[in-house]
């Protein structure tokens, strides 16, 4: 988070990117925002990492004694140091987000640098292994953590040797002891750990906004942190089991509910619903039986609540932060679900691919690297599927496109439904018909258009990769016509594919309409790779036409909701702020007039009050800015609905014009731009990158991949090896994915 923070490391900055016009007030306002957001971040990581170390320990003791007699007690002094400061930082991003909003609308000319500059975000540093692909800045943080655990470790094992030596204990005795306290310490560390598992799952996360790091990038570390939480708290259980074991008092301790002190059976539920939960997250598990993974992933409410009653809510508030700031995220993406939203059509591609077009508010803002979640109700009510946008902002104000490429039970269903819908249309115009009805969360994705950013663009694809790249192209040629600046000057798009029926996915970009002569602006090159085919089909010319029927219901205003952590930056904002103060207020009245006049000492039901507090503030507070947020919407919707009914009615017959293009003479991006098709081969990434080096020269080349692991792997080993061994006048090469791996 630190490295990200700062504008001169952000992982996706290049030569060339767009500066926002803001006043000297507002910048020196967001410098200084930064500068404390800096400060508390590492008072709160120094904190975490020498929490071990004895005088800090003595530091802690003292710190609780002063605290005994104030209205929130220990549980809000730990609060205040270890949850406290997360949360301070949210409040200074909103500030600080809602700052860089202002501006947005002009742009000064871009600046430059004279000599390209190595990034730690996208410079890979391990391409191979369990983590997959591991950029620079990730690869401290992994060296961060395990100096943690093992520095953690190392200080805990020794502190327990000196507690072992001031009892004489028997040397059983002492065994048990030496594994209960081993038990503890793994459980603590695990603790910490637990501090930052659920920050990257936060979908809409003002943090996240703030590093510009989108959630399906950022999941990847939910799965990094999943794993050691998990590890460490295993450690936990089995030592206190083996030495439960030993001294035969097994099933009676596990079984232990005490009214006073630790309670044993919540935890090991909790443990049990973490371990159901790791084994099914696991690679080959998750892979082969992923609704097993999803549906045993729900117990994450279980672990939770169960892991509060277990150390009750003085030790469960050291973690709070981050659970609280997911639970809001989760409660405003169940609000945004909430509503059905309009299909305004759906076409059957040549390969199998379906596109639907969803209807959007104009108010509702994403860049052309967004992805959203989707549930189809005729389908199953319970599964959601991410897929990214296909479809630039500039291509409408009031709907965004997306790429269904059909591989499993549930595609087979949506497209056997869409082509039930145009059989039924076909057959019977006059009648009414079975409705498709969808609900959207999202859309989310990185804070700025990174892909503007870069003045040399190179996109890798692998399939139904090339989605969210035709989004890109779209917004780029958008933009070409409307003669902005700062724009990418050299694109090349590399794409791999199976079979040749897959280039109909081309003629979903119009260029003709968008921008017939960008070749005058921009210098496009697509590459094309049939790695399934030796040579070119007998119809070659028709072989990007789509030939299917498409889906037109009537509209029904249904847009999807713009109750959204990305957003309207001030709403987004007081959703945060305000339950996290009805929560403090919660805590307070509930300490002031029941937990300390009555006495309540059990530490489970203390935890457990701890948790409901943290509900009842987001689904009150929470819920009431949500209902205020919802008429402000409604009221903009209603200020301007002539507008947006005359809108939506050429937006109609413009996607009606466009899908009876691709069926007749529709020019694809493939005839449109500088392109080449080669049958039975796949990309040499080392001559593509040697060839690139020569020709661009001594700049700064942003390459995206989009595609299945060992695609993004060998892109980003060649990326590695031509930046280490790269000459003066070469390019470097600075590596993103854009794939979401669950």
């Amino acid at each position: 988070m630190a490295t990200a923070m700062d504008a001169t490391t952000q992982p996706l900055l290049s030569t060339a990117y767009y500066a926002k016009k803001t006043p000297t007030l507002s910048s020196s306002t967001k410098w200084v925002l930064k500068i404390l957001m800096w400060v508390v971040f590492i008072f709160w990581a120094t904190l975490i990492f020498l929490f071990p170390a004895e005088p800090v320990d003595e530091l802690f003791k003292k710190w609780l004694q002063l605290s005994r007699g104030t209205v929130f007690g220990a549980t809000g002094s730990f609060f205040l140091v270890f949850t406290g400061p997360i949360l301070i930082i949210a409040f200074l991003a909103i500030v600080y987000i809602v700052i860089s909003d202002y501006g947005e609308e002009e742009l000064q000319e871009k600046r430059t640098s004279k000599y390209p500059r190595f990034r730690l975000w996208t410079f890979p540093v391990l391409v191979d292994g369990p983590f997959g692909v591991v950029s620079a800045a990730e690869f401290i943080g992994i060296l961060l953590f395990t100096a943690f655990v093992v520095w953690a470790v190392c200080a805990y094992t020794l502190k327990n040797f000196r507690l072992l030596a001031e009892f004489h204990l028997p040397s059983k005795s002492e065994c048990y002891l030496m594994l209960e306290l081993s038990g503890l310490r793994f459980g603590l560390i695990g603790l910490f750990c637990l501090a930052f598992l659920f920050l990257p799952i936060a979908r809409g996360s003002v943090l996240l906004r703030l590093v510009d790091i989108p959630f399906e990038h950022a999941t990847k570390y939910h799965v990094w942190l999943g794993h050691l939480t998990m590890f460490l708290f295993t450690l936990h259980g089995l030592f206190y089991v083996i030495a439960w074991a030993m001294d035969g008092r097994l099933l009676q301790r596990i079984l232990e509910w005490k009214e006073n002190g630790i309670s044993n059976l919540p935890g090991a539920i909790s443990l049990l619903a973490g371990l159901l939960m790791w084994v099914t997250s696991l690679s080959p598990v998750r892979k082969q039986y992923f609704e097993l993974f999803f549906y045993t992933h729900q117990l994450y409410v279980v672990f939770v609540v169960f892991f509060a009653l277990h150390v009750g809510d003085f030790i469960f508030s050291m973690a709070a932060g981050g659970i609280f700031l997911f639970m809001l995220d989760r409660f405003l993406r169940f609000c945004q679900s909430r509503r059905t939203v309009d299909i305004i059509s759906a076409t059957c591609l040549p390969c199998g691919t379906l596109e639907l077009v969803l209807s959007k508010p104009g108010n509702l803002r994403y860049n052309a690297l967004s992805f959203i979640f989707l549930q189809v109700k005729e389908l199953s009510w319970l599964q959601w599927h991410p897929f990214s946008v296909s479809s630039s902002p500039l291509d409408g104000k009031y709907h965004l496109s997306i790429l269904i490429k059909v591989l499993g039970k549930w595609t087979e269903k949506l497209r056997g439904n869409i082509s039930n819908f145009c059989k039924e249309k076909q057959d019977l115009p006059f009648q009414p018909h079975s409705k498709i009805t969808a609900s959207v969360e999202g859309p989310y994705g990185h804070e700025s258009p990174y892909h503007l950013m870069y003045e040399n663009l190179v996109l890798v694809a692998g399939g139904i990769g090339v989605s969210p790249f035709l989004a890109i192209l779209s917004d780029i040629l958008h933009s070409a016509r409307e003669n902005k600046t700062c724009l990418p000057r050299n694109i090349l798009l590399l794409w791999a594919i199976k079979k040749s029926d897959e280039l109909s996915l081309l003629s979903t970009v119009d260029v003709q309409s968008i921008c017939p002569y960008f070749s005058d602006k921009l210098n496009i090159e697509i590459q094309i790779y049939v790695t399934r085919e030796s040579e070119p089909p007998l119809e070659e010319g028709n072989i990007d036409k789509t030939v299917n029927s498409s889906v037109f219901p009537a509209l029904s205003g249904r847009g999807m909701s713009v109750l959204v952590g990305t957003g309207n930056n001030i709403w987004s904002g007081i959703y945060v702020i305000l339950p996290v103060l009805g929560f403090v207020l919660f805590m307070g009245l509930l300490n002031i007039y029941y937990i300390n006049p009555f006495g309540i000492n059990a530490l489970w039901y203390k935890g457990l009050l701890f948790v409901l507090c943290m509900v009842a503030s987001v689904v009150i507070f929470g819920g009431a800015v949500v209902g205020l947020w919802h008429l402000w919407e409604r009221r903009i919707s209603e200020s301007e609905e002539f507008e947006d009914n005359q809108m939506k009615i050429g937006m109609v017959k413009h996607i009606n014009g466009s899908m009876e293009d691709k069926e007749s003479n529709h020019e694809s991006l493939a005839i449109a731009s500088t392109s080449t098709i080669q049958y039975g081969c796949r990309p040499d990434f080392k001559e593509i990158f040697g060839s690139i080096s020569e020709r661009w020269g001594h700049v700064d080349v942003g390459v995206i991949v989009c595609g299945p692991p060992t695609l993004q792997a060998s892109v980003a080993k060649e990326c590695r090896s031509h930046n280490i061994r790269r000459r003066s006048h070469h390019p470097i090469f600075h590596f993103n994915s854009h794939s979401f791996d669950l």
